[in-house]
């Protein structure tokens, strides 16, 4: 691991996501949703690096639809938490601490994100209706 002082580098997310896909393969809650469905792990790894670093990074790598892709899987709201518990254990151990925020930051958005496109949980806030008419 470098020192927190030294900018986020790409090596950086290749790591990230290299151990925490291992992990997401061998887990016994996330790893019977992902297997089946995704044929190829280092090309699926390398579509996830695009994604991070556009992200983190900026880059603008990733052409995608993450909610698209997630949408005909048999996701359930409480692997939302499990994958976030992964996530924050490997990049705490994997990265400096201020990037490891960084990156749970951006996680713990796009899993509410996703949680809510796929009608996993209800939208937080102001709630407006339309109002009704000619009753």
């Amino acid at each position: 691991m470098r020192a927190m002082t030294e900018p986020l580098q790409p090596s950086d997310i290749e790591r990230l996501v290299d151990r925490f896909y291992d992990r997401v393969q061998a887990d016994p809650e996330l790893g019977p949703v992902f297997n089946p469905v995704v044929a190829d792990w280092p090309e699926h790894k390398r579509l996830l690096v695009e994604f991070w670093s556009s992200i983190a990074l900026g880059t603008r790598s990733y052409r995608g639809n993450p909610m698209a892709a997630h949408r005909p899987h048999p996701i359930r709201e409480e692997h939302f938490g499990h994958w976030l518990a992964l996530w924050r254990e490997v990049a705490e151990a994997e990265l400096p601490p201020g990037h490891a925020a960084l990156f749970i930051r951006h996680a713990t958005r796009i899993a509410q994100s996703l949680q809510f496109g796929l009608g996993l949980q209800p939208r937080r806030g102001v709630v407006r209706t339309l109002p009704v008419i000619g009753d």
